[in-house]
């Protein structure tokens, strides 16, 4: 891994799971400047997960930005559930960077129609309107786990509701949904895949400079030369690093360009 000093500023890695870290928290907080990662956005995945990222944020508050949601790649919770997790996010919006992470579970209704299984969509769409709703009056970021045709819902229910600030996390989609992110400014983040996938490198090919993050979405695993080694935020800087060889900008200025874009958009 290379140093810090080649970057000539710090990173940010803009989608971590830092709950599921489980007892590394705090040796991972520990790490991450000697590493040159000035700052995590530390996304939930129901409301356990949101309390316990509160606590994490709580005790590094400069470096840990939480955001409160829940993951759509799980069952779908009760009415009852819902509203509690909702609740809970009205009472704890001062603490909150973002709503996330929300969206719509793809992969899932990918594996239950494989299986031939029935998978009802509609209570995912109604549950994900709720969580732009709550970020429209809020006035928070949403970050978006919705992919391929996914995507083109989300937008739908953010053009709905005029919500502009939006964060898809580890993108894919045709050229058609590229074109209509990148016109309404959603913001998109890599991940470390972004070294050794064709699809994800011709994405960032594409998209706007000003409107790219880089992610961990750890500790989600990764392949090529990642697969020996637990996902760490350090790992930000092999995105930019791999987004600087698809494109053929300066390492010193993408790295200032990725964490410039995550402070405007994060408002950090």
């Amino acid at each position: 891994m290379q140093q810090a000093e080649d970057f000539g500023c710090p990173v940010i890695d803009a989608h971590i799971h830092l709950d599921q870290y489980e007892d590394d928290i705090q040796p991972l907080r520990l790490s991450l400047a000697p590493n040159g990662v000035k700052a995590l956005i530390a996304v939930s995945t129901q409301l356990a997960s949101c309390q316990k990222i509160e606590r994490a944020a709580a005790a590094a508050p400069d470096i840990i930005y939480p955001a409160y949601g829940y993951h759509p790649e799980q069952p779908i919770p009760s009415p009852e559930q819902l509203n509690e997790l909702l609740d809970w996010m009205e009472n704890h919006t001062d603490s909150m960077i973002a709503v996330g992470e929300v969206g719509l579970p793809y992969y899932s209704r990918l594996e239950a129609e494989k299986a031939g299984q029935p998978f009802d969509m509609d209570p995912y769409i109604s549950m994900l309107e709720q969580f732009i709703m709550f970020a429209k009056k809020h006035n928070k970021p949403i970050i978006l786990h919705a992919v391929y045709e996914d995507a083109d819902i989300a937008c739908d229910l953010l053009e709905k509701h005029q919500v502009k600030k939006a964060h898809f996390h580890w993108f894919k989609g045709s050229d058609d949904t590229i074109r209509r992110m990148a016109e309404n400014g959603y913001y998109i983040s890599f991940t470390p895949d972004l070294v050794y996938e064709k699809e994800i490198q011709d994405l960032a090919s594409k998209y706007p400079h000003e409107q790219i993050m880089a992610e961990t979405d750890g500790p989600w695993p990764f392949e090529g030369p990642f697969a020996a080694h637990k996902t760490h935020p350090r790992m930000v800087k092999d995105v930019i690093r791999a987004w600087c060889d698809v494109t053929g900008v300066k390492l010193e200025i993408a790295a200032e360009l990725f964490y410039k874009n995550t402070k405007q958009f994060y408002n950090i």
